[in-house]
């Protein structure tokens, strides 16, 4: 019988591989490269490594100015590529423009002006060859929105513009700093599903907003919500113009009829890209006609001529509309920012090349500074400019500095023109540009994927539609913070058993072929350990005991084996605090006072370290509680076990 026992014990003996510390580095040296790994993960001085002076100076001027990299390779057949997709968005962007101010309660001329001097900026600046910058249509809206809450575009026009060229100021200030110390992962807080709610949401009240315009009527809400929006609709409906509706009916239907032949068949994008300027022209050209004007249909009227005048003496940083004017400026900033850099990688990663976050920060920061100067309100990279600018051909950001020149030679010489352009066809571009920001197939996805994601999607999207845009996307940021927060306070523990036939051990309740390990329980913790869930971790553990124990009592009639060791899988504890060291002292004194041992395994780098510095008695780092393989732990474990009576006799 002990023979039999003793080759036992020779066949599930095993080789136990040692844990070893990490390298030993000094405090120093791990701060440094917590700092560099949070403000440089993209190390952007390697490329200054072993170069000599000059080189460096070059280098240095090219990371700044991007133009100077790819500007002394330029070629004739890069230009004629360029020009091509240049003229292309600047039919796109002049309607787009005109009707963006409108939508922004400015004049709609400041629409031109940002489409002449930011896009010559970011071409300088910028690293990415495909975005069109600049008005859009989410900034405009909640620029003029959060202004409108104090001061009257109206009644005062000219503060309401000084307000406006001071957030510009404030949002190009916002995105230039996250981008100079290296900030960006701020932005990420606005996750997929937030932003896709909130732009479905934002898309919604725009369209609402354009009810004014399609159906003709004079005394509109100046209220943002469904629910206002609708009510005077419906409480005016004396002034709505036939004549208004059905041109705005008309136009609307041809824009929409471009857009869906331009998604379906994309080397036909020019369709969609000329179909706004081609309704301008054609309505500008019906209304002067027959004189519309006189006949229920309001037009822009006079536009003033001539390049962008200099705004810096209009801009405030005094006053008492000052936190109105920063409050705006972050808000819009980093909307504009993250909608443009999603851009800028969306089509950065189609044609196999990397966009520099933040360069993209400072060169559309810069852009909305010098803007704000020159009668410029908030611009960033438009996606549907950007995707007419990628289907067209464009090859460098020389398309931007085309489309500034067609927009200077339009301020210059073609003003008049714009003069009986009725206000109901810019209504209808903003419609058929917005309508492509509700997403339904991506909302859907996400819905199947993850249903707290989906909920933090609606809220946005009820917040924006019910409540208002930017309260709207302050609960859905709200949210996801609440998520992680539940995330990091509530870490996920499984139970692990073996997959028959291997040394392998995986979470029970997703392999259910899976078996425990008699006389041990063995948990995975599956999220970093510090402060703030460690309380939770060691309830959650022992209650994990006390549940084991129970179905050890139901099964009282079967043949099994008591509890012996609680074994942690550390494996997905990528840190810890010392907070969460202690969580191992409690633990073990807790499961002692049940004569249960505690094991660990695979503590990594950073843990490892903190746990030999916190045990120097070695209380429970010995050898033979702290292995590299779960597999090893209850090999090793089991091992002792049955081994015990042939050591006694």
């Amino acid at each position: 019988m002990e023979s039999n026992l003793q080759s036992h014990c020779l066949e599930i003996n095993m080789e136990v591989h040692k844990v070893v510390p990490p390298p030993h580095s000094t405090t120093f040296q791990k701060l440094k490269n917590r700092l560099q790994e949070t403000f440089f993960p993209d190390d952007p001085l390697r490329q200054f490594k072993g170069q000599p002076l000059k080189r460096k100076w070059i280098l240095g001027a090219q990371y700044f100015f991007p133009i100077l990299q790819w500007g002394p390779n330029y070629s004739l057949k890069l230009f004629k590529s360029d020009i091509v997709s240049g003229l292309t968005i600047a039919s796109l962007a002049i309607p787009q423009g005109i009707s963006y101010a409108k939508l922004a309660n400015l004049p709609p001329i400041v629409g031109l002006y940002s489409s002449f001097v930011p896009p010559l900026v970011y071409a300088a600046l910028g690293s990415s060859r495909d975005l069109a910058v600049g008005p859009v249509s989410i900034a405009s809206l909640i620029l003029g929105s959060m202004l409108r809450q104090e001061v009257s575009p109206t009644k005062d026009p000219v503060l309401f513009l000084q307000l406006a060229f001071s957030s510009t100021f404030f949002a190009g200030l916002v995105q230039a700093s996250l981008g100079i110390l290296r900030l960006g992962f701020i932005i990420d807080f606005l996750s997929k599903a937030t932003l896709i709610g909130f732009m479905a949401g934002a898309a919604i009240i725009v369209s609402l907003q354009q009810l004014k315009a399609l159906l003709g009527i004079t005394h509109f809400t100046k209220q943002m919500g469904l629910v206002p929006v609708l009510s005077s609709v419906f409480h005016n409906t004396a002034e709505w113009s036939w004549q208004t509706i059905v041109m705005g009916f008309c136009f609307l239907s041809l824009l929409l009829v471009a857009r869906h032949v331009s998604m379906k068949k994309p080397n036909l994008f020019w369709v969609s890209a000329g179909a706004p300027l081609a309704c301008v022209i054609v309505s500008t050209i019906l209304v002067f006609a027959f004189k519309a004007q006189n006949h229920g249909i309001s037009i822009i009227g006079k536009l003033q001529e001539g390049l962008n005048p200099p705004s810096w003496n209009m801009l405030h940083f005094h006053g008492s509309h000052l936190g109105l004017v920063m409050k705006t400026g972050l808000v819009t900033g980093i909307i504009s920012l993250t909608e443009g850099i999603a851009v800028g990688r969306t089509f950065a990663a189609l044609k196999g090349y990397k966009v520099d976050g933040n360069k993209e920060m400072m060169a559309i920061g810069f852009m909305n500074i010098v803007g704000s100067s020159t009668s410029c309100y908030v611009t960033t990279g438009a996606f549907s400019r950007s995707a007419v600018n990628h289907n067209a051909g464009a090859k460098t950001a020389t398309s931007n500095i085309i489309m500034a020149v067609t927009v200077m030679v339009t301020l210059l010489f073609l003003m008049p023109l714009f003069q009986y352009t009725p206000n109901v066809v810019l209504g209808a571009i903003i419609v058929t540009a917005v309508v492509g920001l509700i997403d339904l197939p991506a909302a859907y996805k996400i819905w199947k994927i993850d249903k707290f994601d989906f909920i933090v999607l609606l809220c946005a999207f009820l917040g924006v539609i019910f409540i208002s845009v930017q309260q709207g996307l302050a609960i859905a940021v709200g949210i996801s913070i609440f998520k992680i927060l539940l995330q990091v306070t509530r870490p996920k523990t499984v139970m692990l058993g073996n997959i028959p036939g291997t040394n392998i051990y995986r979470n029970l309740h997703h392999y259910k072929d899976g078996m425990k390990a008699p006389g041990f329980l063995i948990l995975s913790i599956e999220a970093p350990i510090n402060f703030a869930n460690t309380t939770y971790l060691n309830e959650r553990i022992l209650r994990w005991v006390e549940e084991y124990e129970a179905e050890d009592e139901e099964e009282d009639g079967k043949k099994h084996s008591p509890l012996r060791f609680v074994v942690l899988d550390l494996s997905a504890v990528s840190a810890i605090d010392t907070s969460g060291v202690s969580i191992f002292s409690d633990l073990k004194k807790a499961l002692e006072k049940k004569d249960l041992e505690l094991a660990l395994v695979n503590p990594v780098g950073e843990v490892m370290e903190k746990l030999q510095r916190w045990d120097e008695g070695r209380d429970f780092l010995r050898p033979d509680s702290v292995f590299l393989t779960v597999g090893e732990a209850v090999a090793s474990l089991s091992s002792a076990i049955k081994c015990q009576p042939s050591n006694q006799a």
